[in-house]
């Protein structure tokens, strides 16, 4: 959520950091490819914390109705988010469920991060003994 100005509202795709040329696998296609957009990213972030309208995700995340519900759809057409009815209003909320494969898999990485900068803080350390 806390994106540089100049890059609110643009995609990966939008700075060229995609290659054309290769082949995308559709963003619907499982949870991992729908949240490679981090605007979809910064919608799970926001409904984390409980259920809401797409009125208030708009207002918050600062997007457009139009693009906050494809992103919305995505997320759902992938089980990431749930979508109820109360009266006019459809309301959005998290599947837990759905995110746990993603939450399991970058733990992996979470526990290299922590032995990375666990290495980083041990050598910091033995500089500052040394000086």
């Amino acid at each position: 959520m806390d994106r540089p100005e100049f890059a609110k509202g643009l995609t990966y795709a939008d700075i060229g950091m995609y290659d054309s040329s290769m082949a995308r696998a559709a963003t619907t296609s499982d949870a991992f490819n729908a949240v490679a957009e981090p605007r979809r990213r910064d919608i799970l972030s926001y409904l984390a914390v409980q259920e809401r309208p797409v009125g208030d995700i708009v207002a918050a995340l600062e997007m457009e109705q139009p693009s906050v519900s494809k992103h919305l759809r995505v997320l759902k057409e992938v089980g990431l988010v749930h979508v109820r009815r109360e009266g006019r209003h459809m309301l959005y909320r998290t599947n837990a469920e759905a995110i746990r494969p993603l939450h399991e898999w970058t733990s992996t990485f979470e526990r290299l991060w922590r032995h990375q900068l666990q290495r980083v803080k041990e050598r910091a350390e033995e500089k500052m003994k040394k000086a």
